[in-house]
């Protein structure tokens, strides 16, 4: 018998808790000692789209822009995905009617939340049995081309929740200012930063490099290992390893950057699906967010260092790795 297990991942202006495993940050749940990553094994994903409509946006409007986000996460070039539009539902988004549904739900209490994602899996495999997107319609939408002042971008906080779906949990890549009420977002190199842009942005409907890496991971190719390269070392402080640096992996060249986290407790840390070619290397302290936006709060992350470079520039090989980098 399948032993299932029920979580949510609140997303978008506030994001909760994920588990760390190996080199990017993936949805997971722990059982017993283990952690069990989430996995689509069975594809193309089928899901519905509720046919409920809200102010500026049909529900026609939806499923398109739903499909869109499948879309682009599907043709990342480097990952084996496939996703399908089974149709139209009157059901809401709802974990354990055996199908996924993404639509919109009215939550005001959740006065932060743009959007949830939800899952049922087997606890023993990490299979994904189900998972529901909601969209929260006590905020205003949009589905504009160039955006629309005052309203939420459907298709940017879209992409964010599929990525989730897909089982990647957030990226370290982006700057905030603190304001009233929260922080806004100043930049960002990654769709699962875990802080919306403001109402109006149309910014987040792009992938960038750091995605493109961890689904990926997730989800490889074949030749995506042949392609890329990787970069491996540990973070430690006073000889001790440091438990959720930030590791980022800068190309001089072409100006993507991509992230990892030391995840174990001697520091230690794997950044996949690097492009070849010398990168520079940092590791700095989680502090541009809410910790539990990235892990679960009964792990010792350590934030009480500054940043700092690995004194030279890394190789990165096609198929190979650039090992032992301490820092």
């Amino acid at each position: 018998m399948k032993r299932l297990a029920v979580f949510v991942l609140t997303a978008a202006l506030i994001l909760h808790a994920a588990i760390p495993a190996s080199a990017y940050l993936k949805l997971g749940l722990r059982v017993g000692t283990r952690t069990v990553t989430l996995k689509w094994t069975r594809q193309p994903i089928r899901h519905f789209v509720t046919d409920r409509a809200v102010p500026g946006v049909s529900a026609l409007q939806l499923q398109q822009t739903v499909t869109r986000a499948f879309g682009t996460w599907t043709g990342v070039p480097r990952a084996q995905l496939t996703s399908e539009f089974t149709g139209f539902t009157a059901t809401s988004p709802s974990i354990g009617d055996g199908a996924t549904v993404i639509g919109f739900q009215n939550r005001p209490e959740l006065d932060r939340t743009l959007g949830a994602t939800s899952f049922l899996i087997d606890t023993q495999s990490g299979e994904v049995i189900e998972s529901d997107i909601f969209f929260n319609s006590a905020f205003p939408w949009s589905v504009a081309v160039n955006g629309e002042a005052g309203r939420f971008d459907l298709e940017s906080i879209a992409l964010h929740e599929v990525g989730h779906l897909l089982g990647l949990a957030h990226s370290a890549i982006g700057e905030t200012e603190l304001r009233p009420g929260g922080r806004r977002v100043l930049a960002s190199e990654a769709v699962m930063f875990p802080i919306a842009f403001s109402a109006g942005s149309i910014d987040g409907r792009t992938l960038k490099a750091d995605d493109e890496a961890g689904i990926s991971d997730i989800y490889p190719k074949s030749s995506a290992s042949r392609e890329t390269g990787s970069i491996s070392g540990k973070v430690t402080k006073n000889g001790s390893g440091v438990f959720g640096a930030h590791v980022t992996a800068f190309d001089p060249r072409t100006g993507k950057l991509i992230g990892g986290f030391s995840l174990n407790a001697d520091g230690s840390f794997v950044i996949a699906g690097v492009e070849p070619g010398p990168k520079i290397v940092r590791a700095e302290p989680l502090d541009d967010g809410d910790i539990e936006s990235f892990f679960d709060l009964t792990l010792n992350v350590d934030v009480n260092f500054r940043v700092k470079f690995f004194e030279k520039l890394v190789v990165v090989p096609k198929g190979g790795g650039g090992n032992n980098v301490e820092i």
